[in-house]
């Protein structure tokens, strides 16, 4: 069966999304052809093993990504970019329950907690297309006004996601299992224009603003990845699961290459966001690190009991003509005392020869 606007019968005929085992007119939802084997653990049934491994992989690759963004005090987009991030994880934590079926797909709260992550699904791509406009400053970045809307308007997609695919489920609101359009739209059709408009956007703001074109091959790698995903997933996850004999299916690649795109939209925004290091008080102690230019390249300026700090050294009395100035005496190692010397002469004495 090929692939239909507006339809699941296709999409569902290839590939094992989580919202196939509940739409459908036979009431058992839409099985594919060819999906992953499962595993057995204390007699559970894990599905998509492989795929969950990549879903634990996007949570610790996101904590990572979430730290270092935190650790950017004063970047513009901080506070606006972390959201998408923090949902993303929030997705890919929901994902790992219901790919594998850990929660069954028979059980009640099943039907829920998928509608819960298609409105996730919906809220982060709109999130990422505001954060796509972050960047032009139309609302300073960090304020409670740029905050506050970027989060109930999250939360409205969120809401709206959520109810569409639960009324699809349930047959509510003139929508069914069989009526799927406003789940096409709310899943598939809304995620792609927000990543279109998002990547437009970033592509004008690098030629407008920035006078570095690098973050543009971010952007690339960011867009190829994302395309792969959606090819993988839906146009080939069959025709990779009869040739690897049921391991691993489109799925795996949809997951893993979506994992590498944002990835790429972290990149990209910190390679276009600098810190101001006047006002960061971030963990970074080379930021701080204050080298004295007087010092030649061999030369240790080292702060410890016996010695004098650079700032008091410069108002100290020059030393005595011949004594051999910062150089210590004859034979002494530059940048260091003499041997023989107890330590708190600076600048050192002359020697007596």
């Amino acid at each position: 069966m090929g692939f239909s606007f507006l339809s699941y019968d296709g999409i569902c005929d290839g590939v094992a999304l989580v919202v196939c085992p509940l739409l459908g007119d036979s009431g058992l939802g839409i099985e594919p052809k060819c999906y992953s084997r499962n595993v057995e653990i204390n007699s559970t049934l894990i599905f998509q093993p492989a795929t969950c491994f990549i879903h634990i992989a996007a949570l610790v690759m996101t904590a990572i990504m979430v730290y270092h963004i935190r650790s950017k005090y004063t970047a513009v987009g901080r506070k606006e970019i972390v959201l998408f991030f923090y949902l993303y994880a929030v997705s890919e934590m929901l994902a790992i329950f219901l790919d594998s079926a850990i929660i069954p797909t028979y059980s009640p709260v099943y039907s829920v907690f998928t509608a819960i992550y298609v409105g996730l699904g919906t809220s982060i791509f709109w999130c990422l297309l505001i954060n796509g406009f972050v960047g032009f400053q139309f609302a300073e970045d960090g304020t409670p006004k740029s905050l506050w809307f970027l989060r109930i308007s999250s939360f409205v997609l969120f809401a709206l996601g959520f109810l569409v695919a639960f009324a699809t489920f349930k047959g509510a609101a003139g929508m069914s299992p069989t009526k799927t359009q406003g789940l096409w739209i709310v899943q598939l059709l809304f995620p792609a224009v927000c990543v279109v408009i998002y990547v437009v956007s970033q592509v004008v703001l690098v030629l407008r603003t920035l006078d570095d074109r690098w973050p543009l091959g971010d952007i690339t790698f960011g867009v190829l990845a994302f395309v792969a995903a959606c090819v993988l997933m839906f146009g080939f996850s069959t025709q990779i699961c009869v040739a690897v004999k049921h391991y691993i299916d489109g799925t795996f690649f949809g997951v893993l290459c979506l994992l590498f795109s944002v990835m790429m939209i972290y990149k990209y925004w910190d390679s276009i966001t600098k810190e101001d290091l006047e006002f960061s008080v971030g963990s970074k102690a080379a930021v701080w690190d204050v080298k004295d230019p007087l010092l030649g390249p061999g030369d240790v300026d080292v702060m410890g009991p016996g010695s004098i700090s650079t700032h008091e050294s410069a108002f100290a009395a020059p030393p005595p003509l011949g004594g051999g100035g910062r150089m210590g005496s004859p034979g002494a190692p530059s940048g260091r005392l003499a041997p023989g010397k107890s330590g708190m002469g600076y600048p050192p004495q002359p020697s007596s020869y």
